[in-house]
């Protein structure tokens, strides 16, 4: 998939974090149901690679389908077998080499602009911005003065209005976990779920 071109034209990567297996693919279904062309499954997951499965059976090969908190070589590795097709870092991991190694795109995960160097000439496609709310929306358009044509993603703390002044300010895309999931990633209302993905798409497509 062309990640940098999903992530410019729908602006908004899901993030499913569980230690319910059965109820994080159901969220992930959910999600995609409601419209959402990326989700991301993160490793830290009880069973990561049998949702990534079975969630990759169930949406066919083209949905944006990614796994998470890829730090190590191996989970690289077992993310690409298990049918991610992107990973993501929360910080300069060896998993970013291995991503490009692999002919995966990455979102690399960066903080400082020290950090947001390394990652790019590390190779990723775009930057995590993480954690982003301990700098908000001011502190990426101070970041993309030396970077204007970084592709940076926020991810941490995003809720739907933080989203919009992130997007106004140069993101390419957010990233969101809890104020999106709620508790449906761990068996709670999927009806909820599809009413917050719902709004978080307008919020983003405004």
């Amino acid at each position: 998939m062309n990640l940098l071109d999903t992530l410019r034209t729908h602006r908004l990567l899901a993030i499913v974090r569980s230690d319910d297996p059965d109820a994080a693919l159901a969220a992930v279904l959910t999600l995609a149901d409601s419209g959402v062309k990326l989700i991301e499954v993160s490793f830290t997951s009880t069973d990561a690679l049998g949702v990534l499965r079975r969630a990759r059976a169930a949406l066919g090969a083209d949905h944006g389908l990614g796994a998470g908190t890829v730090l190590s070589v191996d989970e690289a590795r077992q993310a690409a077998a298990a049918g991610a097709s992107y990973l993501v870092t929360p910080a300069l991991a060896p998993s970013l080499a291995e991503a490009g190694r692999l002919g995966l795109p990455v979102l690399g995960g960066a903080l400082t602009p020290t950090e947001v160097v390394q990652a790019t000439t590390g190779g990723a496609t775009a930057v995590k911005l993480f954690p982003a709310s301990l700098g908000g929306p001011d502190y990426l358009r101070a970041l993309r003065d030396p970077f204007p044509r970084t592709p940076f993603v926020p991810v941490g703390g995003v809720d739907a209005e933080s989203a919009r002044g992130y997007l106004d300010r140069g993101a390419i895309a957010v990233g969101v976990g809890s104020p999106l999931l709620g508790d449906a990633a761990c068996g709670g209302d999927l009806s909820a779920l599809r009413r917050r993905a719902a709004d978080f798409l307008a919020a983003v497509a405004a």
